[in-house]
């Protein structure tokens, strides 16, 4: 919700350009929340005039096929002592134990590990550079980075538009039940209170009635 306010705050062609950097540097190999910054400008853009979604989910795509392709050049530049110097600076993300994982993913799978990569967030990370240290053929790597890009940038931006365009009409149509609904509710939890005090305020009244009963006997 924060990053979703902030977008909130700045023109909309600064959405469509933080949109695809912020992704597209994630695609690179940078650990940042491209996911969350996508899903929050989507739905912004369901409550939002000024943000096309068609705009924003192409933006979305290009920076994720972009930031992918140069992390790919990175990685088939930098090899595995690349790897080891993102371990070192990025231990969470760019851990052995991380690196081995994604790599039997990369030789089991192939190029469906970078298609289907795009949806898991550590493998998104991992694609491109790890795509270029095993030298896989760029043009399969390109096929599945931009199907992989299109179907996740694409998607995401489609499925949480048409939920935010859906739950703001519903809210609207059933604004007023809403109301009604809070003041039945307020309303039932003052009588239940003011009956509780009623018979609260009876059983004291009770009580001090039969203490000088209690003292004169």
């Amino acid at each position: 919700m924060h990053v979703q306010d902030w977008l909130d705050t700045v023109p909309s062609a600064a959405v469509y350009a933080v949109v695809a950097l912020v992704i597209g540097l994630e695609s690179l190999g940078i650990p940042l929340p491209g996911e969350i910054v996508l899903v929050s400008a989507a739905l912004l853009s369901s409550q939002n005039s000024g943000i096309n979604p068609v705009v924003l989910g192409a933006c979305a795509t290009a920076g994720a096929v972009v930031g992918d392709s140069i992390g790919y050049a990175i990685g088939r530049k930098g090899g595995r002592p690349l790897l080891a110097w993102l371990g070192g600076k990025f231990p969470k993300h760019f851990s052995e134990g991380h690196v081995a994982t994604a790599e039997r993913s990369f030789q089991k799978w192939g190029m469906w590990a970078v298609f289907f990569g795009r949806f898991v967030a550590l493998l998104r990370i991992f694609a491109g550079p790890l795509a270029g240290v095993l030298h896989m053929p760029y043009w399969k790597f390109l096929i599945a980075n931009v199907l992989g890009g299109i179907c996740w940038a694409g998607g995401t931006t489609a499925v949480i538009y048409y939920v935010g365009v859906v739950a703001e009409s519903w809210l609207k149509k059933f604004s007023w039940l809403g109301l009604v609904v809070a003041v039945l509710i307020g309303l039932t939890s003052f009588l239940v209170i003011k009956r509780r005090a009623k018979k609260a305020q009876a059983a004291q009244q009770e009580t001090e009635a039969a203490e000088p009963v209690a003292a004169g006997e």
